[in-house]
Formats: structure tokens, sequence, C-alpha cells
């Protein structure tokens, strides 16, 4: 049975798509829809850092660290300032655990309606493997910089785009804006990409088999 569905599949994968089947999607659409109250958004970046402090030296002295007075003078008067501040810092880190369950959760899942969908969208072009000077491997990315420059976007925010050898397209350098097309693929996997301060892994949730790569348009 299991071989049957994996032939249906594969036949239905080689259909040709039709203009009115294709899906216009765009960077937002990749995210599933799981909805949760995150208290930490409503911080600012001076507050997060507060309450980081907070958070480990209080982890440190539940373990037993020595912990100086200084410190611990600097840390009673942050607990003052954010409690002034109305954040509730006992409530924040109980739910520490939670938030960051979520946020992974929101942040590396696939749309499964997207799996076996024809689609188009634009992006970003990080070559990743050649056939002489065309592109026949690469990461699709929502901005510039995005894994080289700067932290990778979440894995549901890259798709791995390949194209048959003879299919590959002349990229004009890292970071092209470009359109792709083809039929998504829920997939999670990771790619060893070269960065600026040495090897890592990028973990990808969804991969594109490209029926058309051209220079992006509005």
């Amino acid at each position: 049975m299991r071989k049957l569905i994996v032939i249906l599949l594969s036949l239905v994968l080689a259909l040709p798509v039709t203009a009115s089947q294709v899906r216009e999607l765009n960077w937002d659409d990749l995210v599933p829809d799981i909805r949760f109250d995150d208290p930490f958004e409503a911080l600012t970046q001076e507050q997060l850092g507060m309450l980081a402090f907070v958070a480990r030296i209080r982890t440190e002295l539940a373990a037993g660290t020595v912990v100086s007075e200084e410190t611990r003078r600097e840390t009673a008067e942050l607990e003052k300032e954010l409690v002034a501040e109305g954040i509730d810092i006992d409530g924040l880190l109980a739910r520490r655990d939670e938030i960051r369950r979520l946020r992974t959760m929101r942040g590396t899942k696939a749309v499964s309606e997207l799996n076996g969908a024809a689609i188009r969208m634009p992006g970003f072009v990080l070559p990743l493997e050649f056939a002489g000077r065309k592109v026949t491997e690469f990461l699709l990315v929502p901005w510039i910089g995005a894994c080289i420059h700067t932290p990778p976007p979440p894995p549901n925010q890259i798709v791995h785009v390949v194209l048959d050898e003879k299919q590959g397209f002349e990229s004009k350098g890292r970071f092209e804006p470009v359109w792709v097309a083809g039929r998504m693929q829920n997939e999670t996997f990771s790619v060893n990409l070269f960065l600026k301060d040495g090897a890592g892994d990028i973990p990808i949730a969804y991969r594109l088999r490209a029926d058309l790569v051209e220079p992006y348009q509005k």
C-alpha cells in the first residue's frame, strides 16, 4: 500500500501544471498558523537584557554558586527597575521553556498544505552547486545576507531549490533577486554551508523542484 501511495504521488508531481494551478506565495505563507501569547515580545531589548541578567544570577544562586555582594545589589536594582516598569519577572521566567518550545515549533514546522503544491515565490539566491556557469542548486532566502552575513533564518524561512542540470540558470552572483516556480516538498534536512567564520549546518524545512527561475520583477 505504501509503495502504491509513493507511485501515485510521483505521478501527480510529474503532471504538467497550468498557470491557474500555481499558488503565489510570500514568506509569511511558509510559517504555520501557530498562535500563542508571547509576553516576551512586548519587552524592549534593554528589558530583555536586564531580565536575562536577573535570570542568570538567580540560576547561579539556586545552584549554590558564590555571587559577590556587588552583583547581588546590581541584581536587586534591576529587579526593582523591572517591577517598576510593570514587568512580572517571576511570571515571565516561569514561562521561558514553554515560549521557547512554541517559538521553535513555529520556526521549524512546515505548512502541511504546501507539500506537493505548485507554487511561485520571490526571494534571494544563495548558490550551492553549479554546472559550468549555471546554478543548479541554491538556497532561496528572504533577505540579502541571510546565512552568510547574518544569522540564518528559521528553517521554514529557507527553501532548498534544485534544478535539472540542463535547466540551470546563469546567476549574477550571491543574493540575486528572483522568482522561482515549481513543486514544493516538505522535507526537514540540513545543508552544510561555508560561513564567514567557518562551515556550519543550516536546517531547512522546504525543498523546491524548480521548473523556472527568472529575474525578479514586481
